[in-house]
């Protein structure tokens, strides 16, 4: 039996509340990169669609860090579909798998898992209904998973699954082109970030204050229709700005 402490109730209230009405892949995505992460932090969130025979007939993949196309792609089309695969094999219960131990219903997947550059893996999915079956892995997250970590993922299985369902296929974060042009030192500042500078860096290298960094993205934030760093720099390569 899990006990959970007053800030974890605190947390799992506001990450329901604010997860009943998700209704578009930006919804989803700012979800899982404030509430969600209060409770569950990760480095990736997979949301897999599966059909009747347990295809993956969809995936939307949101994600902290910028991520080249292919490591997208071994995530979508090869360790995803695997770990779904696997895990309906299992017991239909949550299901962890770290790198360097331990066995399991998703042992299969280790290898794969060992490729990605993470080090451990969240599953958990729906019941298997023609067509609306949906499974769900969350990477990197920055402590081993355990039971407690289980359980808050099967208390937030019914949002995730309903979120993605409702959702049209073909979403994309951020909507319609920006509101304005980005300036020249707005994309010279993204740039720096996108090669993983930090704020302090971005500002020795452009010879300004990390203060004035910091007000771009601001600004990058509000003219892109993002939440983070992460967000605005895959935005701009999805616009091709950068």
């Amino acid at each position: 039996m899990v006990i959970l402490s007053k800030l974890e109730q605190e947390y799992l209230l506001r990450t329901i509340e604010s997860g009943v009405e998700l209704a578009d892949l930006r919804q989803l995505f700012l979800w899982a990169q404030g509430p969600l992460q209060a409770l569950l932090p990760h480095e990736v969130l997979l949301c897999m669609q599966l059909d009747g025979s347990g295809q993956v007939q969809r995936s939307e993949c949101l994600h902290r860090a910028v991520l080249d196309g292919t490591s997208l792609g071994m995530l979508r089309q090869a360790l995803g579909p695997l770990l779904a695969q696997a895990w309906r094999a299992g017991r239909a219960e949550p299901a962890t798998l770290e790198v360097q131990e331990g066995g399991g219903p998703l042992a299969s997947c280790r290898s794969l898992l060992r490729s990605s550059g993470f080090e451990n893996v969240l599953v958990h999915g729906s019941a298997a209904r023609e067509g609306a079956a949906t499974v769900f892995a969350l990477f990197g997250l920055p402590f081993r998973p355990g039971a407690r970590h289980a359980y808050f993922l099967q208390l937030l299985m019914p949002y995730l699954h309903l979120a993605l369902l409702r959702m049209p296929a073909g979403g994309r974060l951020g909507g319609v082109r920006p509101a304005r042009a980005l300036s020249g030192r707005e994309v010279a500042v993204l740039e720096r970030v996108r090669e993983g500078c930090t704020n302090e860096e971005v500002a020795e290298l452009l010879g300004i204050s990390a203060l004035t960094v910091k007000n771009h993205l601001q600004r990058v934030y509000r003219v892109l229709g993002v939440a983070n760093r992460a967000h605005a720099v895959a935005r701009c390569l999805e616009l091709r700005l950068l």
